[in-house]
Order: structure tokens, then sequence, then C-alpha cells
């Protein structure tokens, strides 16, 4: 039988944090899994936005495959917008409890492809046993009834726990719901991943931290690395005590930790909707942190091409892509130019991916460094950090392999890696 396996996502921190926190000695956890594994910078999708990243954690595959295009997006054939969480004056704006229900539960029940498969589906439709806690992509073949009346039943692995909402046992983790600005929701976390550690309770594990992204947006990648890393460091340290100690952790289970994405500065904020004020009725145009996209409606008078030029003069924009027939076409500076010569990390597959999507628009906006775009509901993160562009600082990912064979050099890498640990043939990707 091979090595039980946990993977650590922890949102937002940069391989910069996790290089410092290793080497200054200030998390002696993470040291010590750097010190018995092989770390390398990985890179992250496009974009570079939560929802899209952990569906590509979990699937193994591109926004091509899963079709989670964004945090914020437009739904062409109920002809809304979804809105997963950018702020709560965005759920807001978007219809709260429309906007709750398709972040907790339409995300997996009805907007991730049935063409993709997620790591659990695989790992427990071979017959081991698949656990995830607290991370948003979670489809298993495991049906789940919510802990709070009127919430629908959801699909996940056999052992699921997600922010108190859907518990398949009772763990007395602690409550998560006093919020992330006081690492209530990884204390959560913590407390689920030592009940099943102590018990044994599973072949693979998604340990999902959450809480350092919010201190980042808060703070900036930077100034959350102390405070922030030093509750990663403890949350991990639980698993270890729950196994007796960190040797008797690794002799037990191989380890994969890496995070879903970077985060860079924000300075200034804009607004991409004032460039399409006039085409009301024509285009819908959805922005959250550091990327944004433009979608055609039926009848407009306009092309992708046209939307990319109105672009031009606006400094909050580094670039933007979108498809010419089959060729992906960048545009900066004034400049067309093919996609696949961009500088940036991993850019010609990260941007096929995101135009291929189906639910995407048909021109994708990154956002300039030092830039935000405001969301749905007029927040920012302006003084903080933020995420989602092509830009290095979004883009590279701390990735640590431990007792894996594999190196895997992108986030899409990890689960295929995962199945061949555990000796299951990856799906055949497809739309």
């Amino acid at each position: 039988m091979p090595k039980k396996l946990v993977l650590i996502v922890v949102d937002g921190m940069t391989p910069e944090a996790f290089e410092h926190a290793v080497e200054s000695g200030r998390a002696p956890t993470l040291a010590f899994l750097a010190a018995h594994g092989d770390y390398r910078r990985g890179t992250s999708v496009f974009p570079s936005l939560t929802p899209v990243c952990l569906s590509s954690i979990a699937t193994g595959a591109g926004p091509d495959v899963h079709h989670i295009p964004s945090l914020t997006w437009w739904n062409r054939e109920e002809k809304r917008i979804v809105e997963y969480g950018s702020s709560f004056s965005a759920l807001r704006k978007a219809g709260f409890s429309q906007a709750v229900v398709d972040t907790i539960v339409n995300m997996n029940e009805r907007h991730l492809s049935r063409h993709a498969t997620t790591v659990y589906e695989a790992l427990e439709d071979a017959g081991f046993v698949a656990g995830a806690i607290n991370i948003t992509c979670y489809r298993g073949r495991h049906r789940h009834v919510a802990t709070v009346p009127g919430l629908r039943a959801v699909h996940g692995p056999s052992r699921f726990y997600f922010y108190n909402l859907y518990e398949s046992d009772r763990t007395g983790a602690p409550f998560s719901g006093r919020g992330r600005k006081v690492g209530a929701v990884d204390a959560y976390a913590a407390g689920v991943g030592r009940w099943l550690v102590t018990r044994d309770g599973f072949d693979f594990l998604v340990f999902y931290l959450s809480d350092y992204d919010f201190a980042s947006h808060a703070h900036g990648p930077a100034g959350a690395s102390d405070v922030a890393l030093a509750r990663v460091d403890a949350s991990v340290a639980a698993l270890f005590e729950a196994a007796g100690g960190p040797d008797e952790f690794l002799d037990r289970y191989a380890v994969i930790l890496h995070s879903d994405h970077g985060q860079t500065d924000v300075e200034r904020v804009a607004q991409l909707e004032t460039h399409f004020a006039d085409l009301k009725g024509q285009v819908v145009v959805t922005a959250s942190n550091r990327a944004g996209q433009v979608y055609l409606l039926p009848g407009a008078r306009v092309d992708a091409a046209d939307l990319a030029r109105r672009l031009d003069r606006e400094p909050a924009v580094e670039l933007t892509v979108r498809l010419d027939e089959s060729a992906a076409i960048a545009r900066r500076g004034g400049e067309d130019f093919p996609a696949a010569e961009l500088e940036h990390p991993d850019a010609a597959e990260r941007v096929r991916a995101g135009l291929a999507n189906p639910n995407a628009g048909e021109l994708l906006v990154s956002v300039a460094e030092g830039w935000e775009l405001v969301d749905l509901g007029g927040r920012h993160h302006a003084g903080g950090g933020s995420h989602g562009s092509l830009v290095a600082g979004d883009s590279y990912v701390p990735l640590l392999t431990v007792g894996v064979d594999a190196s895997p050099t992108r986030i899409t890498e990890v689960t295929p890696a995962i199945l061949r640990h555990f000796g299951v043939a990856p799906a055949a990707a497809g739309q």
C-alpha cells in the first residue's frame, strides 16, 4: 500500500514568504518539512484568483477543463452575474442569498464541469478514503447534509468538513465563524485535522488554510508574513502533534505543500466598467482583485479587438488577451502581438487555458503592478495586497514535496502526481 498523503494548501502564500519563514527559523514546522523534502517554485493559473486556482488544484486541470473562470463572472445561460465572494459588498450587490448559494453549493454542484474529475472522486472510485477541510472545490461522491437549516445538501469526499456548515463527523473543532482576522478559520481546520490524524482516518487529505490570504490582503504580502505564517506553522504543527511528533508524522504520511497563487502590493485602484459605459446592453464587465473579463452579449456591435483598444490608455491595465479565430492575441501599449510571446511565467499555457474556458469573457484583462480593479460592490485592497494577474508576483507559488516521487512545477500537476502516488490513472481531460 502506498503511504498516505496530506496536501497542505496555504492560500496566498508567496515563495518569498515561505523561503524567509524557513530560512529565518520563524516557522519551525515548515522548516522541518523543507529539510525533509524537495522545494521549487511553481506557477498558478490565469486568472490567479482563488476559485479558479483551487478548482485547478482539485481537478489537476486548467479552467479550460473545469470551467470556473474567475471570482466573479457572467453566466451566459442564466443571464446573470455569479459572485463567489470578492467582498461582502459584492455579495450584496449580486444578491446576497443567490451569491451565498453560488459560492457554497453551485460552484461544485452546477458550475464545475462534469468533464473534470476531482482528486476525491478519482481516489474514492479506486477504493481509497479521501478527506477535505475547508477547500472550496470539494466535489465528491458522498452526499452531505448541511448543519444549518435551509442550505442544500452537497456532494463531497467521505471525510468532509466545510467551515462548520458541512461536517461528516463531530470533531469538537472550534467554531470557524469568528473570522479570519483572528485566525479562527485555520484554528477550525487545525482542530479537524488533529482529530483525523489522531484516528488515522483517511488515505488522502486536503488541509486548506485560508487565513494567510486574508492577512496578506489587509497588510500586503510582506506585512502578513510574521503573524500569519506563525498561525500557518501552528496549524501544521497540530497535525504533527496528533501523530506523536514530526518524525512519526512523516513515517505515516507523504506531504505536498504549496499555495494557490501569490500576491503583490496594491497602491491604486481603477474601475474597469467606466471604459464601456456607452455599451450598455452590448457587454457585461466583471472585475475583482487584479483581473477582469469583458463579455460580448448577443447582438453586440463591437468585437473583442474593439474592447481591447478601449483600454489602451488605462494605466491600471498591463495587457489584455483575446482570441482571434483560434489564435491567442495579447495587446499591450496599443500593440497586438501573439500571446505566445508574453514573458510572464508560463504565460502561453495559462492564457490558452483561460481563453478556452467556455464561461470566460471574450476579453481577459491582466492588471498592472500596484493596481487593483474595484469589485462589484466598489471594494478593493488598496494599501494591502492582491492577486489575479499574469505578473510574476501573482503567479509564482512555493511548492514542496516530501516522500512523493514527483516534481510538479504547476499547480495543475499536483493532482496527477497524487494519483500516480496512489497508483491511480488520472482521468482523461475533456470538455
